[in-house]
């Protein structure tokens, strides 16, 4: 069964002022579509091969291609449009069980913020930054993967994407402002129903 695009959940310039219109549209119709091009022919010549070598010649491709679907399909349902425009429900956590844990480890939202923004704009290159269950210690930690890993030690709740692709047009290289404007179009409500299949050892 062949990977596709999925379909945005919002108009592409439903995340302005934050995101731009041109960005989600090169992002989702080029970017997106490209690592879902590209995974479908390194399983196809995964399929084909006949030798081990060429398996594992194709690791590199399948990992990333790979990566970059299963990120990317995450980061689109992770934003909705900002409260603060009137267009929707991003940026609001209202009260329950993910904000009650996010307090639990760090007090408030904002410190959250704070920390996921320095940890996330520390990342060498391009990468992802991401609140995650870590379902070993069961509670929420923020960590990063490099280029388009998936990632994998914890059950991913919010993700970010930091390659430049993601942020360039509008933000050029400040990388502090698009990791301050993103969380006006954080969608809290699709964090918590991870984070709650997360507790219960859904596989997400």
């Amino acid at each position: 069964m062949a990977h596709v695009l999925p379909d945005l959940p919002y108009a592409y310039d439903a995340l302005e002022p934050y995101i731009s219109k041109q960005i989600m549209e090169l992002h989702h119709k080029k970017h997106h579509q490209t690592y879902v091009n590209s995974l479908n022919a390194a399983e196809q010549a995964y399929a084909k091969a006949s030798t081990p070598k060429e398996r594992i010649a194709l690791q590199a491709a399948l990992r990333f291609n790979g990566g970059g679907h299963i990120n990317h399909s995450l980061f689109w349902k992770n934003l909705a449009p900002s409260a603060s425009e009137g267009k929707g429900n991003g940026g609001v956590l209202r009260d329950g069980p993910l904000k009650d844990a996010i307090i639990k480890t760090w007090g408030s939202l904002d410190t959250l913020k704070k920390e996921f923004n320095a940890t996330t704009a520390a990342i060498q290159g391009s990468g992802w930054g991401w609140l995650g269950y870590n379902p070993q210690t069961k509670v929420l930690e923020i960590t990063t993967t490099a280029n388009q890993d998936p990632l994998l030690s914890h059950v991913p709740i919010i993700g970010v994407d930091i390659w430049e692709h993601a942020f360039y047009l509008q933000y050029l290289n400040v990388k502090a402002d698009y990791l301050n404007a993103i969380w006006n179009v954080i969608n809290f409500e699709e964090a918590e129903k991870r984070f709650l299949e997360a507790q219960s050892g859904a596989k997400l």
